[in-house]
């Protein structure tokens, strides 16, 4: 029997005929799709198993979203996914990977910087019985010494600062078991911080190195502004370190004018030296000031996570599904999604 086969879950939804889904988020991507089509068809083929590719268009405005829909309607192995908007590439990895039905399910970029030729490594290492399969970067091609070098050294930060450990120098680019995928959809946090989700799920994991290639075509979609916030996204979504520290700072500030004014005093009382207060008065004013509006800002960065969380608004909608190039009624998907979860997500409770 085929290996994939043997690692299905008995409650893989209704298209379990499918061993392999492969999910591509897509955000003004139009120049690299049709290489990126061929690159992945080309290995999926040799692979002589079953596959899918669902295409996740994250609201873009180029024209990535009539090139999936036409490979979608030529192709019958595609499920494109169109979002209603812009939610963000997480938001876009939820959605394709709960739109995906394979038993195994692989993430990959569509900037082809992380290859598609290494999916029948990461398929052998999950045949030996990894539930999530992560690639780390060995090199990094076509990036700036700053971006690389910033990359490490948050990598390096988020794990000592985290209570699980997120590998690091890994991105989005994984496999995924079936199990790993049901486990997944059990996190219904709308701050997703998808490296960090699939290390907390804890699931047996192999880690293989590759070197990153530059992108194919196109430009990056992310800037340096951008970066900072995912990487503040995932340090306050798993860490209250932050919080900690400015308690720690808050302590020693304290500490430190407690022993600014006996020196004060006992320099007035023993000395008979004036106290000089302009100067001194200002300093102090405005040490205290700056640390206690950076206290006051990150508890609000806490507390407006919190506010999100309370709405319970969805991570995404979908505006529309194309799969086997016919249009799927959303509001079956969606009731089908949750007939999924009750009755798959009872062994992990």
């Amino acid at each position: 029997m085929n290996a994939l086969v043997e690692n299905w879950h008995p409650d893989i939804p209704q298209d379990s005929h499918i061993e392999l889904s492969v999910v591509v988020p897509l955000y003004n991507e139009h120049e690299v799709i049709t290489l990126m089509y061929q690159r992945l068809t080309t290995v999926l083929t040799e692979l002589a198993i079953t596959y899918e590719l669902v295409l996740v268009d994250d609201g873009s405005r180029d024209g990535t979203p009539n090139a999936i829909s036409h490979l979608a309607r030529q192709d019958p192995n595609i499920t494109a996914v169109f979002l209603s908007r812009n939610f963000g590439k997480e938001a876009a990895l939820t959605a394709g990977i709960e739109h995906a039905a394979g038993a195994a399910v692989v993430i990959i970029d569509a900037d082809l910087q992380d290859p598609p030729e290494l999916i029948p490594q990461m398929l052998d290492a999950w045949r030996n019985g990894a539930d999530v399969v992560c690639m780390r970067r060995r090199s990094r091609a076509g990036e700036t010494w700053l971006k690389r070098a910033s990359a490490h050294h948050f990598y390096r930060l988020l794990n000592t600062i985290s209570d699980v450990e997120i590998p690091a120098d890994t991105g989005d680019f994984r496999l995924l078991s079936r199990k790993a995928v049901y486990a997944l959809q059990q996190l219904n946090e709308r701050n997703r911080y998808m490296k960090g989700l699939f290390a907390w799920i804890g699931l047996p994991t192999t880690v293989i190195e590759y070197d990153r290639m530059p992108r194919a075509a196109g430009i990056t979609k992310w800037d340096y502004l951008g970066l900072l916030n995912l990487a503040f996204q995932g340090i306050t979504s798993f860490s209250t370190a932050p919080l900690r520290f400015v308690m720690g700072s808050g302590l020693l500030t304290a500490l430190l004018g407690v022993l600014f004014t006996l020196w004060i005093v006992t320099k007035a009382l023993l000395l008979g030296d004036p106290v000089q207060g302009y100067p001194s008065l200002i300093s102090m004013i405005t040490i205290l000031g700056g640390v206690q509006l950076l206290s006051i800002g990150l508890l609000g960065e806490y507390l407006g996570k919190t506010y999100y969380e309370a709405k319970q608004r969805p991570v995404y909608l979908v505006r529309d599904v194309l799969k086997r190039g016919k249009s799927v009624d959303n509001m079956t998907a969606y009731k089908n999604f949750s007939s999924i979860k009750k009755e798959t997500y009872a062994p992990f409770r």
